[in-house]
């Protein structure tokens, strides 16, 4: 089915089928492309596009020149009962992350909580399917990975940190988990860029131009640099992801990693980390979901500065979004479906 804007809604099923061969065209063995498929489709569905099934397309030119190993050895070195480091052979991101969020479910419900750290791996798509995929499995979760360098360290005028993604998430039995994805900017390039498109300024905070000075023109903010949440604060919080996701998995970290954009036929070598709670250990499912549920109350009850934008908990919005692409489909450019076509028949894969 089609809508005005030349968009087309696919069952999830359908959807799935058609990224898993996309991804087998690119070379992933079957049970690989299942599962990094996974990843993007929820992603998909919980409304982020950006970090979607579209990604397939930026993966697809790096696996096509031998920037991305489409047939890893993915190895897990177990250096601690609770503690493992996964070596992603650099393979496709999401693929990666998922082996990393398998083991850590395996070893939290060993152990209660468990700590896996991945390295050699690349853009991993968003955090909030690998968080709400621990959460359903009743693992509360802390989850990043390290990004190619955007931000100045603060006070600096020279990029030496990334856009690092990390959240968490918090299983709801019997309801919707708390999810929190985000990234440590302020801004994310893309929405500067679409200032840039319009002739539009953007607020002083979202970036620096190339000399480390806050800057309300969008087009010198994307010749410099995204500022961090909370300023000083977030700048902190970047390095504490890096800290995990890169130096401590092995990983590249800092100026270390590779831009995917200027040296795409080289491996990134990126790291992530999943921090794992086996919730079941601390009491049952009716006692978790009477103090998450509680948890809500207490919040969505808190009186809102506008009546029209209630207050929310973390993850609604994409929980919401889920619900009504299980019911509805999902919206997918006409466009995209077409490089997935490409990506998926015969030719593509001699």
């Amino acid at each position: 089915m089609k809508d005005r804007e030349n968009k087309q809604f696919l069952p999830e099923a359908e959807l799935t089928r058609l990224a898993i061969n996309a991804l087998e065209g690119l070379g992933l063995s079957a049970h690989d492309a299942t599962d990094a498929a996974r990843i993007l489709i929820m992603a998909e569905m919980f409304g982020l596009t950006t970090h979607g099934v579209g990604r397939i397309e930026s993966y697809g030119e790096r696996l096509q020149i031998a920037g991305i190993n489409p047939r890893p050895n993915i190895s897990l070195e177990q250096v601690a009962p609770a503690m493992a480091r996964l070596d992603g052979d650099n393979g496709v991101g999401p693929l990666v992350g998922y082996r990393a969020l398998e083991a850590a479910m395996k070893n939290a419900s060993d152990t209660g909580a468990a700590l896996v750290l991945a390295r050699g791996s690349n853009h991993f798509g968003p955090v909030s399917p690998y968080s709400y995929i621990a959460a359903e499995a009743g693992f509360a979760s802390l989850i990043g990975s390290n990004a190619t360098t955007t931000i100045a360290p603060w006070g600096g005028k020279e990029a030496r940190l990334g856009n690092s993604p990390c959240g968490f998430g918090f299983p709801n039995p019997g309801g919707d988990p708390f999810i929190l994805d985000m990234a440590i900017s302020v801004a994310a390039r893309a929405k500067i860029r679409n200032a840039a498109k319009a002739g539009q300024k953007i607020p002083d905070t979202w970036a620096t131009d190339q000399q480390g000075r806050p800057t309300t023109d969008p087009n010198e903010a994307l010749n410099g640099f995204l500022l961090p949440i909370g300023g000083h604060k977030g700048y902190g919080m970047a390095l504490v992801v890096d800290l995990l996701a890169g130096l401590l998995s092995g990983a590249a970290y800092l100026t270390h990693v590779k831009s995917w954009v200027d040296s795409p036929e080289e491996p990134q070598n990126l790291g992530h980390y999943f921090l794992l709670i086996d919730t079941k250990r601390l009491g049952s499912a009716q006692w978790l979901s009477h103090r998450m549920n509680d948890f809500a109350k207490i919040l969505h009850s808190t009186p809102a500065a506008d009546p029209a934008t209630p207050v929310l908990v973390p993850g609604e919005i994409e929980n919401r979004n889920l619900a009504r692409s299980k019911k509805e489909g999902i919206a997918i450019d006409a466009s995209l479906l077409k490089t997935l076509e490409a990506f998926a028949s015969p030719s593509s894969k001699g």
